[in-house]
């Protein structure tokens, strides 16, 4: 039996959370839910919109990626968008229901001479009233503060995968690299969104080992994505085998186990997922998914569908502001309470 304490640690060991997956498939999920319920309320599920703002040419070699420029997938590159164009889509984003917008640009990382032009964007996106979000590649410390000076909220810089098995993915960047950034993004206060892809052809042991380097930070992340790989044709994991799905169910409930605080998203790969899948990944601790139609290139559940899984699962937008509050004595005794474990 693995003890699960709901409230938050950061000395989880690669084998307690391997053990966490071998969990029998009911079981985890319902501890996962124990969890879920101490820090948030599981009717709420955040809803975020994410724009490409620059697509295509990138340097990097991520294997899963359609803008990478060493492969051929047919996405030409295209330039940064203007500050007044991201702003008008936010505003649809935010009539349609967007309660965060994300903005994604194809860099290996951010220049200095755009700086100013992605600040015009976020303080007009932060205008409107929606929580912000960038994702533009390797920061520095003062790129960093000038981005939260603009009123950025979370800076997405995924980790992909595990250690172990980061070479296979992406040989142009370090791990280390990645981590940099994130230590960058929380050395100015900004909240981090991080997490990673599954359905690479990695190993049950690689998805626990990115789980494990999220869970061991010196803060966990705000937000941890967990996408399912779409696979691209022209990219190296172009012919990738999918995931099974209760699997990936495994994926959700482990993090929301080993992170308890954190907005579990369910990002990428919702297209091709059953609405009981979802259904399943929401049972086991997710609480955030992307509306619109469209995920930087590929495609996502239209607004009507999206509406009518939420309708179906009585699953309303989470009121914001009040994610993962500071846990009360109440709380605190219950999360004892319903897992055997004190401290």
């Amino acid at each position: 039996m693995v003890a699960i304490d709901a409230l938050p640690r950061h000395d989880w060991t690669l084998a307690q959370i391997e053990a966490l997956f071998e969990l029998p498939f009911t079981e985890l999920v319902f501890r996962a839910a124990e969890t879920h319920r101490v820090w948030f309320d599981p009717t709420e599920v955040q809803l975020s919109q994410l724009l490409s703002v620059k697509t295509g040419g990138c340097a990097e070699n991520c294997g899963y990626c359609s803008q990478s420029q060493h492969f051929e997938t047919g996405v030409p590159a295209s330039k940064l968008m203007d500050a007044t164009s991201v702003i008008a889509a936010a505003m649809d984003a935010k009539a349609g229901g967007a309660q965060r917008f994300c903005m994604g640009a194809a860099w290996r990382d951010l220049k200095d001479r755009d700086v100013p032009k992605v600040a015009a964007m976020i303080s007009g996106v932060k205008a409107l009233g929606l929580e912000t979000c960038a994702t533009l590649g390797m920061l520095t410390k003062p790129q960093a503060q000038a981005l939260k000076d603009a009123g950025l909220d979370y800076y997405n810089h995924n980790l992909d995968t595990g250690p172990d098995y980061y070479d296979k993915v992406v040989t142009t960047r370090t791990y280390q690299d990645r981590l940099d950034t994130l230590e960058a993004v929380r050395e100015v206060g900004m909240s981090t969104c991080c997490g990673g892809i599954v359905g690479m052809g990695e190993t049950r042991t690689d998805r626990a080992g990115l789980l494990h380097a999220l869970a061991t930070l010196p803060a966990h992340p705000d937000s941890l994505p967990i996408n399912d790989l779409m696979p691209i044709p022209g990219t190296p994991l172009g012919g990738s085998q999918a995931v099974d799905g209760f699997e990936f169910v495994r994926m959700i409930a482990v993090a929301r186990i080993v992170c308890p605080k954190t907005v579990v998203r369910l990002s990428a790969g919702r297209e091709h997922m059953s609405r009981e899948l979802q259904a399943l990944c929401f049972m086991a601790g997710a609480n955030s998914m992307f509306i619109g139609g469209k995920l930087l290139t590929t495609s996502n559940p239209d607004k009507d569908t999206d509406a009518a899984l939420m309708a179906d699962l009585g699953m309303k937008p989470m009121t914001m502001g009040v994610a993962a509050p500071s846990i009360s004595n109440h709380h605190r005794r219950h999360a004892h309470a319903v897992t055997g474990v004190s401290g």
